[in-house]
């Protein structure tokens, strides 16, 4: 090697070294650093299986029930104890024929069936409404007669309502306890036909909700898991929009008793049953 080569030889390879770290250095940041994942909604890193949208999140918003109309029947009436050839005169109900109405039942400590259900469905109207539903009662307060059975299928059917829910407590025997959900099955003038299978649907929807919501198990003395389908409710059998009836709990036994007179149960209950309707409507088409 010429003299001059070997002169300049520690300063190259002092060079050769500083070269050799800043390629690797690259090298090491290219493999080391990839550009960062996409934000989700909340402004953390979403992984791959992450979705980015709402999601389940998206039932909280406030205009998810616009432009549905929903039916709330909050059962009997506070006056139909002092009007009984009012409510027990006959109406035509589907191919039979039925007392206009009834006075409902009532706990051992003479809580009625009447308050407990239209407290419960002014709750559920309520929360409806701050999600945008259209809601329709079939009474306005708790003082009233009826109306009989055939009105008000007739009101929710000339409100072309989505879904209609006629909440009920039974009036069963005291040892019997639990919740459960009546769909319609075929009326006897068959009028009801085309509501059967999308009731169906709400009762199923209708009867989880209320379970998850409120503990209540499903009644172990009448119906089968909580739900029952009937040809004898004028209710049913004149609807022409899905429609269930829900009897929230037995008021002759004394632990669901207790339950439907406690206010913070009552809202529970309506949170259910809003839930379930919501469930319904929000579905994808079967």
């Amino acid at each position: 090697m010429p003299p001059r080569w070997r002169a300049l030889r520690p300063g190259l390879v002092v060079a050769l070294v500083a070269v050799v770290a800043i390629v690797a250095f690259a090298v090491h940041a290219v493999r080391s650093d990839p550009p960062p994942p996409p934000l989700g909604m909340s402004g953390a890193a979403a992984s791959p299986s992450e979705p980015t949208t709402a999601g389940a999140g998206a039932a909280a918003r406030p205009d998810l029930m616009r432009g549905r109309t929903v039916l709330l029947d909050p059962g009997h009436n506070g006056g139909n104890a002092k009007a009984p050839a009012a409510i027990n005169r006959k109406v035509l109900a589907g191919g039979i024929a039925k007392e206009c109405d009834t006075v409902g039942s009532q706990t051992t400590a003479g809580y009625p069936e009447h308050a407990f259900t239209f407290d419960v469905v002014t709750r559920v109207a309520a929360l409806l409404r701050d999600r945008g539903a259209t809601v329709v009662l079939t009474r306005a307060d708790g003082n009233g007669v009826g109306p009989c059975i055939d009105e008000r299928a007739r009101i929710s059917n000339d409100a072309h309502a989505d879904a209609a829910v006629s909440v009920h407590a039974d009036g069963g025997p005291a040892s019997g306890t639990g919740f459960h959900v009546i769909a319609p099955s075929l009326s006897p003038d068959g009028g009801n036909a085309a509501i059967l299978a999308p009731s169906a649907r709400l009762a199923d929807a209708v009867g989880a909700a209320f379970e998850r919501n409120t503990g209540e198990t499903r009644a172990d003395y009448i119906a089968h898991d909580g739900l029952s389908f009937r040809t004898d409710l004028g209710g049913l059998n004149l609807s022409r929009v899905p429609k269930v009836f829900i009897e929230c709990a037995n008021m002759r036994n004394p632990a669901d008793a207790a339950r439907v007179s406690d206010p913070a149960w009552r809202g529970r209950a309506a949170q259910g049953i809003t839930d379930g309707i919501i469930a319904f409507l929000t579905a994808p088409p079967s």
